[in-house]
């Protein structure tokens, strides 16, 4: 990923990079005397409270869909560890955030409520009535003789 200098989330939404910061651990995991020596593991630290990116219906979204991500100063922290390279985790963990966040901020339409046409309201009861008349064939027969 090319270093740009906002992160994109949804239509009207980037965060700057000057909003993150990245921390470098050590990380686990197999890779012998490397995993020892380089911290690979990255850490990605937003400030959700603080950002003046969002709007504070935003921040409280992102608080209320992602509690396992944000503490309760109201900073988010993303971690990755899954590549040996500290750029590629850092890059990783950047997509991780964007797409975490661009859930959180989804808002979902509210549903209009609506009523069957006169015409569809029809059709279902005439085709109720052919099925119940073709299963009404299938019964046997009451013989009016007895």
């Amino acid at each position: 990923m090319g270093e740009t200098r906002a992160i994109p989330i949804r239509p009207g939404v980037a965060i700057p990079l000057d909003e993150l910061s990245f921390r470098f651990t050590r990380s686990g995991g197999p890779g012998g005397q490397h995993v020892n020596k380089a911290a690979t593991q990255a850490e990605l630290i937003f400030d959700v409270a603080a950002s003046p990116s969002l709007t504070d219906e935003q921040k409280r979204r992102v608080a209320a869909a992602l509690p396992a991500y944000v503490s309760s100063e109201g900073v988010l922290r993303v971690a990755c560890q899954s590549s040996r390279s500290q750029r590629q985790n850092r890059e990783e963990a950047i997509e991780r955030f964007r797409a975490l966040l661009s859930r959180a901020l989804y808002v979902p339409r509210p549903r209009k409520a609506t009523r069957p046409s006169r015409g569809s309201a029809q059709r279902r009861l005439e085709q109720k009535k052919r099925r119940s008349l073709s299963k009404a064939r299938r019964r046997p027969g009451r013989d009016d003789a007895s």
